[in-house]
């Protein structure tokens, strides 16, 4: 059976009332309290056709938050892009629903995680720590 551990990201507003990433809630979570054998894939994702600079910004800046905390924390890190992912899991065009549904599906001791359609960075999440350990172990 598949464990899992869900957190969301970690935020807090920044002066102007924009939402931005909590590097040092960010620190906490990604903290190896057990010293357990793990491994870090990140989604090498870009930012969206249409987005207006402050928020191209901002999208990069937390990019290099998660990457940074990565490296603080010590911890090996991989890259996966959405298309290899989900390609692996038949999810190739569908809609955010289709990965809420199959994280239900395959981590059915945990959906009540992924039952709202805000779940579904939570539903992607898991699915990529699942592609990891079934492709890279």
């Amino acid at each position: 059976e598949n464990w899992l551990e869900v957190h969301d990201m970690p935020v807090m507003q920044n002066p102007k009332g924009k939402s931005i990433i909590n590097s040092h809630s960010l620190l906490d979570v990604l903290k190896n309290e057990t010293d357990e054998n793990c491994m870090c894939l990140i989604e090498l994702v870009q930012s969206r056709p249409g987005q207006n600079s402050s928020a191209v910004f901002r999208f990069g800046q937390g990019f290099g938050q998660l990457q940074m905390a990565v490296a603080a924390n010590k911890l090996p890190v991989q890259y996966v892009t959405p298309a290899k992912w989900k390609k692996y899991f038949g999810l190739i065009g569908s809609d955010k629903h289709a990965s809420r549904a199959l994280a239900m599906d395959r981590f059915p001791k945990y959906s009540d995680y992924f039952k709202l359609a805000k779940h579904d960075g939570r539903a992607e999440a898991a699915l990529i720590a699942l592609y990891a350990a079934e492709t890279m172990v």
